[in-house]
């Protein structure tokens, strides 16, 4: 009995094999991933809400209002509650998709790999014959498993309120498609931008290797590439002819080609981020990657 209790440790370090290394980032990071799951189940459950009973309310409230006649009406001007509900619970419901990547960068670069590397966690796993190039790749593959589901579904879901009350959101004027986060929320975008968000994180960590710094450049880095793509994005498929390259000129057909475009770079980033990654990892490691 005695051997057999000494050695059982030995082989499940020795084989921890990827069900292992699930289960361990999953026991470290349990409060991340049960706040990821209440996130994405309360904005589905919003999104539910403002695809039925929440728009069934609004278009209620503005038809009697009498702005659907056509007829002008000061009052139309200022929303009533159950718009003002609508309203906030869509653009919230929005917002998270806007907000993830940034957070997903923070959480990679400070906790995922900063933390892990600054107090020595990650060079424990290295002994334990877990070489330092299969230990980065868990930490991306295992986060990137859970993002995309979620983020898929709240993009679905959002889309289908866009595509069934897009004329509630114009008739209350306070959005149109080719706006950042409706057309960051309607298309591949949301789901790719924290996949990005995360490998540009895990950059961080691996380069800076403490949590405060590399939270902040992760921060930092995920922001800037949202700025900057957000102001390129009307110069990335031409206008019609005699018309200038901005994005109100933009017809609503040219939001796939919009889209599949930034959704290329933004992928480009990603890859070059993650080769970077495993490429300073192997130099300060000495291991082959």
């Amino acid at each position: 009995m005695t051997a057999v209790t000494g050695e059982a440790p030995v082989a499940v370090l020795r084989s921890p094999g990827p069900r292992g290394l699930f289960l361990a980032m999953v026991r470290v990071h349990r409060s991340a991933l049960l706040f990821w799951i209440g996130l994405v189940a309360l904005d589905c459950v919003a999104l539910l809400w403002a695809l039925g009973p929440g728009a069934d309310a609004a278009w209620a409230e503005h038809r009697a209002m009498g702005c659907h006649s056509g007829i002008p009406n000061l009052g139309c001007d200022l929303p009533g509650p159950a718009m003002l509900r609508y309203e906030t619970v869509v653009t919230l419901a929005a917002g998270l998709l806007a907000l993830l990547p940034v957070l997903t960068a923070a959480w990679a670069g400070g906790a995922l790999i900063g933390r892990e590397l600054e107090d020595g966690t990650a060079q424990l796993a290295w002994t334990q014959s877990v070489t330092p190039a299969r230990w980065l790749a868990a930490k991306l593959a295992v986060p990137a498993l859970l993002l995309v589901p979620g983020t898929l579904a709240v993009t679905l879901l959002h889309r289908a309120v866009w595509s069934s009350h897009s004329d509630l959101a114009r008739a209350m004027g306070w959005s149109e498609w080719h706006d950042d986060s409706v057309f960051e929320a309607n298309g591949t975008l949301a789901t790719v931008h924290p996949l990005t968000a995360l490998a540009l994180g895990v950059l961080a960590g691996v380069l800076l290797r403490r949590a405060l710094p590399a939270l902040g450049v992760a921060i930092l880095g995920v922001s800037f590439m949202i700025w900057e793509l957000d102001e390129l994005r009307p110069r990335l498929w031409p206008t019609p002819p005699g018309t200038p390259s901005l994005m109100h000129k933009h017809p609503p057909s040219h939001f796939w080609p919009l889209q599949l475009v930034e959704t290329g770079i933004v992928l480009a980033v990603a890859a070059l981020a993650t080769a970077a990654a495993f490429l300073v990892l192997r130099r300060r490691t000495g291991a082959a990657v």
